[in-house]
């Protein structure tokens, strides 16, 4: 006999919100404060992932992509436009807010990769404590998707089976993670196809 389902993990960005700080952002920041783009995100890909699972601040990643010479903006300013890339995607946020309304028996929890500074400036300026109950984001645990510890962590938070679960997350090896572990996993591609999917389930 199947279980039912008790707990809906999601992720933010790719399907919620566009992602905190992708590559079209970067590129966008260094043409419009004027930096060497090939420099700048050869040394974010050498520090972001230890920024994104909270092992250094916002301040130490901008001291080592973008400030590490004197650069005739300020810190600040560069801060800003980064959170300013973050945008709501479609209509799939506020679906799904209503979507929990009709469901107040089920948990929605975020299961997320994203940097604390970001995380939390997200959270505040889209109201995502109107969806979600909790946040498993990598840089309070610690550790990323597809990482299996992260999943294993949002099973125990929420307490329960991995049957017990629906997921959904934009990238497919994220997917494909979240299936290993016997979690019900689907992939985001729009809203339309998530919307029709989650009329589907037996909640």
């Amino acid at each position: 006999m199947a279980k039912k389902i008790k707990v809906l993990f999601s992720d933010i960005g790719g399907v919620l919100l566009t992602n905190g700080w992708p590559h079209q952002s970067r590129m966008a920041a260094a043409e419009k404060f004027h930096i060497d783009y090939d420099e700048m995100n050869i040394l974010h890909d050498f520090i972001f992932n230890v920024y994104e699972i909270g092992r250094i601040t916002l301040d130490d990643y901008l001291d080592t992509v973008v400030f590490n010479k004197e650069r005739d903006f300020t810190k600040e300013e560069f801060r800003e436009f980064m959170f300013a890339q973050s945008q709501l995607l479609s209509e799939t946020l506020p679906w799904m807010i209503e979507w929990k309304r009709k469901h107040e028996h089920i948990k929605v929890i975020s299961m997320n990769n994203e940097p604390r500074e970001l995380n939390q400036y997200r959270i505040r300026k889209f109201k995502l404590h109107d969806l979600f109950d909790a946040f498993i984001s990598s840089c309070e645990v610690g550790m990323r998707k597809p990482d299996p510890g992260i999943y294993h962590i949002g099973l125990g938070i929420a307490q329960v089976h991995p049957e017990e679960c629906v997921y959904f997350d934009d990238r497919i090896m994220l997917v494909e993670a979240a299936r290993k572990i016997g979690i019900q996993a689907y992939q985001h591609t729009d809203f339309e196809s998530t919307r029709n999917l989650m009329e589907s389930i037996e909640w």
